[in-house]
C-alpha cells in the first residue's frame, strides 16, 4: 500500500497531494517546547508554556502560508458532533483553547481561506475531501469517537449538503497501531457486532488489541465512501517516537500534533 503521508519538512507530513489543498499533520520535531513536550507541541490544552505553543503554531502557520487568524479548531470532547464552519469562525481556538468551537470533534467547510485543524497523540485523524463540490472536513476519533461512528457522522453531515458519498475521498492519518493498542472488554462491548471480529484480537482474559484504522475504514465504507477512495497511513504514533507524540507511550505526559486541511482562495 502506498503511504499517503509524505515528509514535507522537519515540521510536517502532507497528504491529499493529488488535490489543490493544504492538508497534513505536524511532526513533533523542530519546535520550541521543552521536555516532555519537546519540541513542536501544538496543544494549548496540555500543561506546556502557552508562549512556546504559540511560537510553535506561528512557525507552522508560516510554513503552511496559512495565518493563524484563518485557523479553526474544535474543543474535542471525544464526541461525534460536527460543525459547519463559516468565515465567522476564523481564529476560533487558534490563540486561546477556551475559544475553540465548543463540544465538537468534527469540522466541515466549503469555504476557502479557512484551515480546519485538530489535535492528536494516538487518536485517529480523519481527512475528507469532495473535490467537485469543494467540501473539506477533518475529524478527531479516539476509541469513543471511533466506536460511535464518527466517520459516519462526517459523511452524513456532508450528505446534508448534497455531497455524494461515492465522490468523497478519505485519508486515515497517523495514530496508534493495533499491536500497541490494548483495550479492555468495556471498550470492545461498544463496538458493533458487525465490526468486532474484524478489528479486535484477544490477547488475554478481557484484553484485546484494537485496530482503530480498520474500524474507521469499515464504518466509512458502510457510510457510502468507496473503498478505492480510502487511503490509510502506515505510520504508528506509538512506534515512531522521533516523529510523533503518543499519549499511551508517554503515559499521558506529552504534546499534541496538529492535523489540518484547507484550500487557499
Amino acid at each position: 500500500m502506498t503511504e499517503p503521508f509524505q515528509i514535507k519538512s522537519s515540521k510536517q507530513f502532507s497528504c491529499f497531494n493529488q488535490f489543490d489543498v493544504v492538508a497534513g499533520m505536524t511532526s513533533r520535531d523542530d519546535g520550541y517546547s521543552d521536555v516532555p513536550f519537546a519540541s513542536l507541541n501544538m496543544g494549548l490544552h496540555v500543561s506546556d508554556e502557552s508562549n512556546k505553543v504559540l511560537q510553535n503554531r506561528k512557525s507552522v502557520a508560516n510554513e503552511l502560508q496559512f495565518p493563524m487568524d484563518d485557523w479553526v479548531m474544535g474543543e474535542q470532547v471525544h464526541g461525534t458532533s460536527v460543525k459547519v464552519v463559516t468565515p465567522a469562525y476564523k481564529g476560533k481556538g487558534a490563540f486561546h483553547h477556551k475559544e475553540a468551537v465548543s463540544g465538537v470533534d468534527g469540522l466541515i467547510t466549503k469555504e476557502t481561506d479557512i484551515l480546519l485543524t485538530a489535535f492528536y497523540a494516538d487518536c485517529v485523524p480523519l481527512f475528507f475531501i469532495e473535490p467537485e463540490s469543494g467540501w473539506l472536513g477533518i475529524a478527531h476519533a479516539g476509541w469513543k469517537g471511533s466506536v460511535n461512528e464518527m466517520a459516519k457522522k462526517m459523511v452524513d453531515s456532508l450528505i446534508e449538503w448534497n455531497v455524494k458519498p461515492e465522490a468523497i475521498f478519505l485519508t486515515i492519518g497517523p495514530c496508534i497501531s493495533q499491536k500497541h493498542y490494548e483495550v479492555d472488554q468495556h471498550v470492545i462491548d461498544h463496538i458493533s457486532d458487525v465490526y468486532r471480529p474484524l478489528v479486535s484480537q484477544k490477547t488475554s482474559t478481557n484484553k484485546f488489541n484494537l485496530d482503530l484504522k480498520e474500524l474507521n475504514k469499515l464504518i466509512a465504507i458502510d457510510s457510502g465512501i468507496l473503498s478505492e477512495n480510502i487511503e490509510i497511513t502506515n505510520f504508528c504514533t506509538y512506534e515512531e517516537e522521533a516523529s510523533f507524540f503518543s499519549h499511551r507511550r508517554d503515559h499521558g505526559q506529552t504534546g499534541r500534533m496538529l492535523a489540518y486541511i484547507g484550500r487557499k482562495g
